[in-house]
């Protein structure tokens, strides 16, 4: 049997993941207004649970990143979101700020995989001028995946209470496993179902480019981070992360704290800036490869990319300070701060498969990963002391955060192209 497009199959699935991913991690803040109340916690509390969730998403960032390296994507996938799954749903289980702590951690480090993983794979099934693209679609599975989490959750919630609602929610990504281990069988050069046309059009156009960082072996982060341009994966998501992961872990108690939200009402709102989100993921993916193809350029591609959604954002999070009066307005900014988001992580994402071989890929995402996660964690802490007024200072710092983002790709990597590594 054979297939046509099957490397489109396998991103498909990725996406499908990263949806399952955003509603398994957005279901405590959606119906945190009565889970915390059940529990007897207050948005201190969450602040302190959210924290623990981004710890142990730093450290599965690199420890994952390594783990796709050595053990490869199909197996990698596996593991992460069997245990993300299950962590899922032990949520149902949990009593107190120890026992949801401990489930949290294990959703977080478990969960961190998916990123470094898709990068990984899109390095192994796509050619660079592809690449960007296939982010795009993987991207746009966590907007999509934030987009489906508030109406599902809610109606789930209201139906049959928080605790019922955990155990469906994983019980989606044990079943997604299935369909993984069938369609992804070997790598496009020994996958029996792949055609000849399309294994020749990926490894072709994946050597092509990627003939100069061929290394005879993985290398370690600090061979990785020993080259000037792996800094500027690092430096921009340090700045860049936290803007999409305030309005992820904390827009619905914005809306709870400022519009007197239930869950219902969150609900009906909280998706809305997902669906921009979800536009800026396909819109960046496709315009990145457009110029790429028209310039000949990943250097300029990339770059232009990110150039437009460092302004897109910076527009979007002014408007946030100044425009945003009414629920209704605010979620519609937001969406544009997202669109603008999207638009250019997916090329910041990329940037690891653009610099070094597939034996490494995922050792710098996953590093880059962490260290955008941190800054989240610093943040995370700041927002329930730097918001009890408004959270326009929220606003202003991650505002901040974006021209230093984006001025960190220039400033590192002068040219987006394979790095020379001695062998």
């Amino acid at each position: 049997m054979k297939i046509k497009g099957l490397r489109w199959w396998i991103i498909a699935l990725i996406g499908l993941a990263t949806i399952i991913n955003y509603i398994d991690r957005s279901a405590l803040s959606i119906m945190w207004p009565a889970m915390g109340k059940d529990l007897g916690m207050d948005d201190a509390d969450y602040a302190l649970i959210l924290n623990l969730f981004m710890i142990a998403y730093a450290i599965g960032q690199s420890v994952s990143g390594k783990m796709f390296d050595k053990l490869g994507t199909r197996m990698s996938y596996v593991i992460v979101i069997a245990v993300w799954s299950l962590s899922s749903v032990f949520h149902f289980a949990v009593r107190g700020i120890y026992s949801l702590g401990f489930v949290r951690m294990m959703l977080g480090i478990s969960e961190a995989g998916n990123w470094p993983g898709a990068v990984k794979s899109n390095a192994e099934w796509f050619p660079v001028k592809e690449r960007a693209v296939a982010q795009g679609i993987f991207n746009a599975g966590a907007s999509l995946g934030s987009v489906v989490a508030p109406p599902l959750i809610a109606l789930l919630y209201v139906g049959y209470g928080w605790k019922v609602t955990f155990i469906l929610i994983g019980a989606m990504g044990l079943l997604w496993i299935i369909p993984w281990l069938i369609v992804n069988k070997k790598l496009p050069e020994k996958h029996p179902w792949i055609t000849e046309e399309e294994r020749a059009y990926i490894t072709e156009g994946r050597n092509m480019e990627d003939s100069d960082k061929q290394a005879s072996r993985p290398l370690s982060l600090k061979e990785i981070l020993s080259h000037k341009e792996s800094w500027s994966v690092v430096v921009s998501r340090f700045f860049l992360e936290p803007i999409w992961w305030l309005f992820v872990g904390w827009m619905p108690i914005y809306l709870q704290n400022t519009y007197g939200f239930d869950v219902k009402q969150i609900g009906l709102f909280a998706w809305v800036p997902y669906v921009g989100a979800a536009l800026g993921s396909i819109a960046g993916g496709w315009y990145a490869g457009r110029l790429m193809t028209r310039k000949k350029s990943v250097d300029i591609g990339r770059k232009r990319t990110i150039n437009i959604a460092g302004i897109i954002m910076f527009l979007g999070l002014l408007a946030t300070i100044f425009l945003a009066d009414t629920p209704m307005k605010f979620v519609i900014i937001v969406a544009f701060v997202l669109f603008g988001f999207q638009f250019g992580i997916s090329n910041i994402q990329t940037l690891p498969s653009d610099l070094f071989d597939g034996k490494s890929v995922g050792t710098l995402a996953g590093f880059g990963g962490m260290s955008g996660v941190l800054s989240v964690i610093v943040m995370n802490f700041l927002i329930p002391a730097i918001t009890r007024e408004s959270y326009i200072p929220a606003f202003v710092i991650i505002a901040v955060f974006v021209p230093l983002g984006i001025l960190a790709v220039h400033i590192f990597c002068k040219k987006i192209k394979p790095v020379s590594i001695i062998k």
